[in-house]
């Protein structure tokens, strides 16, 4: 990549040091090592190469769901977040290309009557939701019928679905099977209802950083450096995007 103009450091390091957003809500992207405390996982290691590259000091802001770093974007409380893309998110936020896509997937009852993810969209289903996870906003705009019940964040989702009774719990695809391998009376729909692409971004008005983040981003897959991170974390049933 090309050197660092002053522009982008302001922008991706205003204070000196990059400050990244971290989801733990996430754990496909990124977890808590058990020994430091410290984040583990693509998210962790792609902010490190990046502050890395543009030669400062990285500090992790940690959050429990993305719906809480999204309502952060404009309290100057990080610089680089990993997210999903999304229109409504948008609004606020600039994004890279995705770098990864992983999927959207509902958690039911082995012996509920769901095969596929259309059976789900009924009067009268009610589905659990991480509050402002991207797969809320999503169904949000595109269920017509059930009815999503919010969970405070995306780890909250399954315990809401045991509480409240629920249809079905929404969420990323890989967290539910760990669930379902471990409770035999529930089950994944094996269709997705979404395809979840996540890339790197910057708040709003950071536009020379947001370009430099989507050729390190470019660069990043192209090198191999994502899809090595992946299996070295051990996740690699998660598709690196094109």
């Amino acid at each position: 990549m090309a050197s660092v103009s002053e522009q982008v450091l302001r922008e991706l390091a205003p204070g000196g040091t990059l400050r990244v957003a971290i989801n733990y809500g996430n754990a496909v992207l990124v977890q808590r090592d058990e020994w430091t405390g410290e984040p583990r996982g693509i998210t962790a290691d792609l902010a490190r190469e990046l502050a890395r590259r543009i030669a400062v000091p990285v500090e992790f802001v940690t959050y429990d769901g993305a719906g809480k770093i999204v309502a952060a974007a404009a309290s100057n409380e990080w610089d680089v977040a990993f997210m999903a893309i999304d229109p409504l998110r948008a609004e606020k936020i600039l994004f890279t290309p995705p770098y990864l896509i992983i999927e959207g997937a509902y958690l039911v009852r082995a012996n509920a009557p769901f095969q596929r993810v259309d059976d789900l969209d009924r009067e009268g289903i009610r589905i659990a939701v991480g509050k402002g996870a991207a797969y809320d906003l999503f169904l949000t705009r595109a269920l017509k019928n059930a009815e999503l019940v919010r969970a405070p964040s995306t780890a909250a989702v399954i315990g809401l679905f045991v509480a409240e009774g629920l249809d079905a719990a929404a969420g990323i695809r890989q967290p539910l099977e760990t669930a379902a391998r471990e409770h035999p009376e529930w089950r994944v729909i094996p269709e997705r209802f979404m395809a979840i692409e996540q890339a790197m971004c910057t708040p709003a008005g950071r536009e020379e950083g947001a370009r430099y983040l989507a050729a390190f981003i470019s660069e990043m897959k192209t090198c191999g450096f994502v899809g090595d991170a992946l299996a070295r974390h051990g996740q690699r049933d998660v598709t690196v995007a094109p």
